[in-house]
């Protein structure tokens, strides 16, 4: 059972090997690619020790834009995005994680917002739990833009934010709300839908 009350539907995979072992091109044929690309970033070093958890989330994040069919406009932008609102618990890491990659031939950034206003060119945008007050101002502010919401504070797909990071033991896993990703315009792959310890497709 997840710190969340869920049960894990499939087996975790472990995060204590996070080296680089994909292509830049990710086939979608099996499930435990998909994992490791989810898992593991594919810039630097190999590691011996454990990553922190930021460093998966950062490399979780790298990775989600793979697996979302995006709309037509929401790839006009000139890079793709991923913006963190709030205190940023990445910092360098998540920067490079992004480094050098790209979604659909657009390059991949990190961008910090000082306000929710800010996020016109994000396509996946993090929530700091130190917003969690301001949530549904923001979620509001957002409305159906073809934005990925992420966070790691509780009951975030429960108040509409679509993916969820959770800690399943030592290995950090995830939710999805699929009504909050459709709502936005958002086409979430089977594959990813299958990674998750829980779907909501309910309001």
């Amino acid at each position: 059972m997840t710190r969340n009350g869920s049960y894990a539907r499939h087996a975790p995979v472990p995060v204590r090997r996070m080296s680089p072992c994909i292509r830049r091109t990710i086939p979608f044929f099996r499930i435990a690619v998909i994992a490791c690309a989810l898992l593991m970033p594919r810039n630097g070093p190999a590691q011996d020790t454990k990553p922190t958890e930021y460093e998966v989330e950062a490399a979780y994040l790298s990775n989600f834009g793979r697996f979302v069919e995006w709309p037509p406009r929401a790839t006009a932008n000139e890079s793709f995005n991923v913006c963190v609102f709030g205190q940023d618990p990445f910092g360098a890491m998540l920067d490079g994680a992004l480094k050098g990659e790209t979604i659909g031939g657009a390059p991949m950034a990190a961008k910090r917002l000082a306000g929710i206003e800010e996020s016109a060119g994000c396509r996946i945008l993090f929530i700091s739990s130190s917003k969690e007050a301001q949530l549904p101002s923001v979620l509001t502010a957002l409305g159906t833009a073809n934005v990925l919401t992420v966070s790691d504070m509780a009951g975030f797909t429960r108040r509409g934010g679509m993916i969820q990071f959770v800690l399943d033991g030592n290995r950090v896993r995830f939710e999805i709300n699929l009504n909050a990703a459709q709502r936005a315009g958002l086409g979430l792959s089977s594959q990813l839908l299958k990674l998750a310890t829980a779907v909501r497709r309910t309001p």
